[in-house]
């Protein structure tokens, strides 16, 4: 059953109980990454590891996201600036434990014409749940490097 999130604002990514940042440097440039991170909402299942299917809702302004185990979350987008930053909250989800969620997406300029891609995951719960959370810190991780890679190689092909 999913359940309301204290609904927080952008400024939760500097006081969150709990906040992990994970940082990878890709090909593409700022223009294609934020297209594919805002515009292209339903490509994400096809790129970030664990996304069974994301849907954009609200004209752009929300989303809703599946994940391969059954986690739903329904979110809306709080910062949409091109090529730049893209920044979401959750709404309601099934996942339990957690109280708050703002996931954070920057975007600069690299050498040679890439990005360096920046994820911040900005979460409020219990403290049992910000413990596993931190124990999961690798893995999301790993995924979160091997999303990179797979946008990187999806967008050289487009």
């Amino acid at each position: 059953m999913a359940r309301r999130l204290r609904p927080v604002e952008l400024e939760f990514v500097e006081s969150a109980p709990l906040r992990l940042v994970f940082a990878a440097e890709v090909t593409a440039p700022p223009k294609a990454v934020y297209a594919a991170l805002a515009d292209d909402v339903a490509g994400w299942s096809s790129w970030f590891t664990g996304v069974a299917r994301a849907t954009s809702t609200h004209g752009g302004q929300g989303r809703e996201v599946r994940l391969t185990g059954g986690t739903r979350f329904t979110e809306t987008v709080l910062a949409a600036e091109p090529d730049e930053h893209y920044a979401y909250r959750v709404d309601t989800t099934n996942a339990p434990g957690l109280r708050a969620l703002l996931e954070d997406w920057r975007l600069t300029p690299a050498a040679g014409g890439g990005t360096r891609l920046r994820w911040m995951f900005a979460a409020d719960g219990p403290a049992p749940f910000r413990w596993a959370l931190l124990l999961a810190r690798p893995g999301l991780g790993r995924a979160f490097r091997e999303s990179a890679r797979t946008l990187d190689h999806r967008l050289g092909r487009i």
